[in-house]
């Protein structure tokens, strides 16, 4: 096993040790739980050029509270400009590559799973199983499959070629790799991945789709893919995510639903928000950020209405309170106080 036996891992006021075997499954982690509410958060990878310490100074102030598991974005490709004497020149890149690497680093940082995402958009098949294989031999044993977004200069998602079209394929690809078939050939081993497969949900449905019970549908089909469990997008107003809750087991859907929470923290996000992500938002919250002077003050209303929402969904017996942290921990940290 990646770990080793007994290995301890010292940082700091943090003393983590881990054990071969204690890898867990995102699922287990809530079966062990036994109905208590746990933590967890998302971040971004920088920069390349930038230094993994950044991630770092930010995930320090969060692990008091105890996450059994963190998740780290992909980025998929885009087009940069690159000035050759006067001529632009056209390139394909990531600019926030590593994600496999620093999920591997945070795991031997601080002892603790993570989940890496997945995605369509901007890999091949054979690429995907690549990173998978990487992840089983680093010890990640859950990911969450995405189907991404279009990139920057497209309007619509366009699937790479040789690459999957939809989350509900990427599912079965890990899926199939589970029981130990590969893209070209079926491999006999004692050792075959046996990964916990996340995907997204929706509350106020995706952007793309006609309606909410037509989203419930392609989610349906990713947890029949073998999905074992769902985190939302974030949401503002806790009814919409009851009600989902709801719909989504009348349509048969019983795996784990993790709400995804979101701390507002500029006066931006109130067109922002909407925009990107086609949500809404409570008059509430909105008439509350209007009425700051400042983002001080907006980041502060943010981290309130955030406590609030994380309160009422842990009072209803959620099964993980999942934070996207954006970058920065600060908020995620002041809600979090108030909570674990």
């Amino acid at each position: 096993m990646f770990w080793g036996i007994n290995k301890i891992i010292a940082n700091g006021p943090f003393l983590w040790k881990r054990i071969e075997g204690e890898i867990m499954k995102v699922t287990e982690h809530i079966k062990k739980a036994e109905g208590k509410t746990l933590f967890s958060f998302e971040i971004i990878p920088p920069v390349k050029g930038r230094s993994i310490q950044e991630l770092y100074d930010n995930i320090d102030p969060l692990m008091e509270f105890k996450p059994p598991f963190i998740d780290v974005t992909t980025s998929r490709e885009e087009y940069v400009y690159i000035d050759r004497n006067g001529l632009l020149d056209k390139k394909l890149t990531r600019m926030r590559p590593g994600t496999v690497g620093i999920c591997a680093s945070i795991q031997h940082k601080y002892g603790v799973d993570t989940v890496p995402h997945v995605l369509c958009g901007g890999f091949t098949k054979e690429e995907t199983e690549y990173v998978l294989v990487d992840c089983q031999y680093l010890g990640i044993q859950n990911v969450m499959a995405l189907r991404g977004d279009a990139r920057k200069e497209e309007q619509y998602f366009n699937p790479t070629k040789g690459g999957h079209a939809y989350a509900s394929e990427l599912v079965k690809q890990i899926y199939a790799l589970n029981q130990g078939n590969y893209l070209h050939d079926k491999v006999e081993t004692v050792h075959s991945a046996d990964f916990c497969i996340g995907v997204a949900g929706y509350p106020e449905k995706h952007l793309e789709a006609p309606s909410l019970i037509t989203d419930l549908k392609r989610l349906q089909e990713k947890v029949e893919a073998g999905a074992d469990y769902v985190v939302t997008q974030m949401f503002f107003d806790n009814q919409k995510f009851f009600e989902f809750v709801e719909a989504a087991k009348k349509m048969g859907i019983n795996v784990p639903i993790i709400p995804g929470i979101k701390p507002i923290a500029v006066k931006r996000h109130l067109q922002l928000l909407p925009q990107v992500f086609k949500i809404d938002l409570p008059q509430d919250l909105i008439d509350a950020v209007e009425g700051c002077s400042t983002n001080a003050d907006v980041r502060q209303v943010g981290i309130e209405w955030a406590i609030q929402q994380s309160k009422e969904l842990k009072a209803a017996g959620v099964p993980v309170l999942h934070y996207y942290s954006m970058g920065k921990s600060d908020n995620i940290e002041a809600i979090a106080k108030e909570l674990f």
